[in-house]
C-alpha cells in the first residue's frame, strides 16, 4: 500500500504525544499480615485512559501497523476481541480519525460494547468466540480495511527489551522495595503477548525472577504448555472474559514461561470479591485468576520458609462487569457456587495457607 507519508508521520506523532501525556500505572502493595516476609503487589492497569492493560497493546499494535505501512488515512481498522482490546483500539482509531469495527462474541459485557461505541467504533457480533478470526478477515476484505489481529501480532509489536514496556516498568517501580527483584511475576494469557514480553525481559535482564502463567478453565494454553500440540482446540469458550482461548494463539510463547497453572473459574470470581474488601473497589475477573495464582505461590513459599515478593496485574476495573461477575444471580447461573472459595480466602487471611 502507498500511503501518504505526511499522514503517517502525523499519526505516529499523535500516538506518541498521547503516550507522553500519560503517567505510568500504580504498583499497589497488598497488606497481608498472614504472609510475613512475602510481599504481594498489583500493577493497576485499570488506570489507563481506556481502563485496562490492553491500552498498552493497542498503542503498540497501531504503531506497528503504521510503521509497516498497513494503515493509511482512509483505512478501516478491524479487530477480533473479547472486548478490552477493542475498546482501546477504538480510542486510538478515533485519535487518528479512522473508522473502527470490533468483531466480538455476543456474550461480551455490555459496558465494553458501550465503550467501543463511545470512542466511535462499532461492534460486529458473532455467536461463538471461535468465529471471530474468520469473520474479521472477511470484514477486512469486504471493507478494504486492515485486520489488526492482536492474537498474531501482540508478541512482536511490543519492544520486549525495554522502552517502558510493562516488565521494564515493574522492575523500575520495585527498586526501593524490601525485595526489589520479584521471586515470581504472575500473568494470565489472552493473546499471550504480555507473558511473552515479561518472560523475554526477565531473561534479557538476567533476573532470577520466574514467570508463572495462570489459565482459566476451558482454555487450551496450559495443555499446550504441557504437550506443545499446536492443534489443540476447545469447543467451549472461557468464562473469564479477556483471558483463555479456544485455540493456541501465535503470540503465546511457552518457552519463556517457567510454570503454568489452571485456576478454577469459581476461585477467580471469589478472589475478586475478596479483593474488593482489601482495596475498596472492584476488579475484573482476570485479576482474580492472577491473584489466586499469586496466593497459591505465596503460601507455598511460606511453607518452605522463603521470603520475597510476587507481582501480578490488576487488568481492568470490575465496574465493567456489574451485570456479570458482580451480579449474584449471574454468578450462580453461569459459574456456580463460589462460597467454598470465599471461605477458603477468609481462612487464608488468618492462617496464610490455602
Amino acid at each position: 500500500m502507498n500511503h501518504n507519508p505526511q499522514w503517517i508521520n502525523s499519526a505516529i506523532r499523535k500516538i506518541e504525544a498521547d503516550f507522553q501525556r500519560s503517567a505510568d500505572t500504580h504498583l499497589i502493595k497488598l497488606e497481608l499480615p498472614c504472609l510475613e516476609g512475602i510481599d504481594i503487589y498489583l500493577k493497576d492497569e485499570s488506570t489507563h485512559p481506556t481502563g485496562s492493560l490492553k491500552h498498552r497493546l493497542a498503542r503498540s499494535l497501531f504503531l506497528y501497523a503504521l510503521c509497516n505501512g498497513w494503515i493509511g488515512q482512509d483505512t478501516t481498522v478491524i479487530e477480533s476481541s473479547s472486548g478490552s482490546t477493542a475498546v482501546s483500539e477504538a480510542y486510538f482509531a478515533r485519535l487518528l480519525g479512522l473508522p473502527f469495527v470490533a468483531v466480538v462474541p455476543r456474550k461480551t459485557a455490555q459496558k465494553k460494547i458501550e465503550q467501543i461505541e463511545f470512542y466511535g467504533g462499532r461492534a460486529h457480533f458473532v455467536d461463538s468466540t471461535s468465529e471471530i478470526y474468520a469473520e474479521s478477515r472477511r470484514l477486512a476484505k469486504e471493507l478494504n480495511g486492515h485486520y489488526m489481529d492482536q492474537f498474531t501480532f501482540a508478541e512482536r509489536a511490543t519492544d520486549w527489551r525495554g522502552n517502558n514496556n510493562i516488565a521494564n516498568s515493574i522492575f523500575e517501580q520495585m527498586q526501593l522495595e524490601e525485595h526489589p527483584i520479584p521471586s515470581w511475576i504472575v500473568m494470565s494469557p489472552g493473546t499471550g503477548g504480555t507473558s511473552a514480553t515479561i518472560g523475554r525481559y526477565i531473561r534479557y535482564q538476567m533476573h532470577q525472577t520466574k514467570l508463572c502463567v495462570v489459565d482459566p478453565e476451558n482454555s487450551v494454553f496450559h495443555d499446550y504448555f504441557k504437550t506443545r500440540d499446536l492443534s489443540l482446540t476447545s469447543t467451549v469458550g472461557s468464562r473469564i472474559e479477556g483471558i483463555g482461548r479456544p485455540r493456541v494463539e501465535p503470540s503465546f510463547i511457552p518457552d519463556v514461561v517457567d510454570e503454568m497453572r489452571t485456576i478454577a473459574d469459581a476461585a477467580s470470581i471469589a478472589t475478586v470479591h475478596w479483593l474488593e474488601k482489601l482495596l475498596g473497589r472492584k476488579a475484573g475477573a482476570s485479576t482474580g485468576t492472577n491473584l489466586y495464582g499469586v496466593l497459591q505461590l505465596a503460601c507455598e513459599m511460606k511453607a518452605r520458609g522463603e521470603k520475597g515478593s510476587i507481582v501480578t496485574l490488576l487488568c481492568d476495573s470490575g465496574e465493567r462487569y456489574l451485570d456479570t461477575y458482580f451480579n449474584e444471580q449471574w454468578v450462580t447461573d453461569n459459574i456456580g457456587d463460589i462460597s467454598a472459595y470465599l471461605s477458603q480466602l477468609e481462612s487464608f487471611e488468618k492462617t496464610g495457607s490455602l
